[in-house]
C-alpha cells in the first residue's frame, strides 16, 4: 500500500473502508442497467463505481473524492467511436488507405493517452484540492508507445526499461495543487522484481513444450494418420482442442507472471518517489495478496 510519509518512523498509511456488501448493490445495478441501456450507461456506471472506491480510501482521516460526471466519459468515448468510425470508412471506401491505418493511430494515441491521464488527475481531489497532469503527447509516444515497442520486440527481457520510462513519464508531471510528484526508479532494482516473473515464463514454455511434444504431436499425428476416420471439421476440431490443451496454461502462466511482475514494479516505483521534494512514498504491496484479490 503506498502513502505520503516524513520518514519510515512518521509513516502514514492510506486505507481503504469499503465493504464488498455495500460495493456489490452498486456493481449489481451498474450491470443491469448497462445492459438493459446496451452499454450507454457504462459511463454513468463508471462513475458511480470510482465515486464509491475514490470516497472510501483515506489518507490521515481524509477520503479522496472522484468528480467526473457521466456525460463527460460518455462523449469522450462517444469522440473515440467516432475517430475509430471515420477511419473505418475511409478505409473501407479507399482500401489503399489501410496501409496508413496504423501511422494514423500511432499518432493520435498519444494525444488520447495525454486526455485520458489528465482528465483523471483533475477529478480527483483530495482535501477540496485537485489533482493535475502535465505531459505532452510527445511525452506519451517516446515513453509509452515506444517503450511498449521496446518491450514486444526484445520478448520482454527490456521491459524494465520500458516500466521505467513509463512511470517517469506519468509521475514527473503528476501534480498535486501546485506541488509536484518526481521518480526515478533504479533500472536494477525494477530487473530484481522482474527475474521471478521471467523464470516463471521461461519454465512455463519449457513446460508446454515438454507437454506439446510428449501429449499433443503424437495425437495429432494419430489423427493425421486415421484421416478416413474423420471428416474434416473432426480433424480440425480434434487438432485445435489438443493444442488449446497445451495454449491455455501457458497463457494462464502469463497472466500470472504478468500480475507478479505488476506488483514489483509497483513496489520500486512507489518507494522511489517523492512529493514536493520532500515526502517520500512507501509501498509493501504483497504479491500474494494481490493475486488472491
Amino acid at each position: 500500500m503506498a502513502s505520503i510519509e516524513s520518514g519510515m518512523s512518521n509513516l502514514r498509511r492510506a486505507e481503504f473502508r469499503g465493504n464488498a456488501r455495500e460495493y456489490f448493490g452498486i456493481w449489481i445495478i451498474n450491470v443491469l442497467l448497462t445492459i438493459v441501456t446496451l452499454g450507454i450507461y457504462s459511463a454513468w456506471a463508471k462513475v458511480r463505481r470510482m465515486r464509491y472506491f475514490r470516497g472510501n480510501t483515506y489518507l490521515e482521516g481524509h477520503s479522496f473524492d472522484y468528480h467526473a460526471k457521466g456525460l463527460q466519459i460518455f462523449l469522450g468515448r462517444f469522440i473515440v467511436f467516432i475517430v475509430i468510425s471515420i477511419i473505418n470508412v475511409i478505409t473501407t471506401v479507399y482500401p489503399l488507405l489501410g496501409i496508413a491505418t496504423p501511422f494514423i493511430f500511432l499518432a493520435i494515441l498519444p494525444w488520447f493517452i495525454v486526455r485520458s491521464l489528465r482528465f483523471n488527475a483533475r477529478i480527483t481531489s483530495y482535501r477540496n484540492i485537485r489533482f493535475d497532469f502535465t505531459g505532452t503527447p510527445w511525452g506519451a509516444f517516446t515513453s509509452v508507445i515506444l517503450g511498449g515497442l521496446v518491450s514486444v520486440v526484445s520478448l520482454g527481457i527490456l521491459a524494465p526499461f520500458a516500466s521505467r520510462w513509463v512511470n517517469r513519464y506519468v509521475f514527473n508531471h503528476l501534480r498535486y495543487g501546485d506541488r509536484g510528484f518526481e521518480t526515478d526508479p533504479k533500472v536494477g532494482d525494477i530487473y530484481r522484481g522482474w527475474l521471478m516473473p521471467a523464470l516463471m515464463v521461461v519454465l512455463g514454455i519449457l513446460v508446454a513444450a515438454a507437454a506439446a511434444w510428449i501429449y499433443v504431436m503424437p495425437y495429432v499425428f494419430q489423427v493425421m494418420g486415421e484421416m478416413d476416420r474423420f471428416n474434416e471439421e473432426e480433424r480440425v476440431g480434434l487438432t485445435v482442442l489438443a493444442v488449446y490443451g497445451v495454449v491455455i496454461p501457458l497463457l494462464i502462466i502469463f497472466w500470472v507472471a504478468g500480475f507478479v511482475y505488476r506488483v514489483a514494479v509497483r513496489n520500486v516505483v512507489m518507494n522511489s518517489t517523492r512529493f514536493d521534494n520532500i515526502h517520500p512514498l512507501y509501498s509493501d504491496l504483497s504479491r500474494g495478496r494481490y493475486f488472491w484479490i
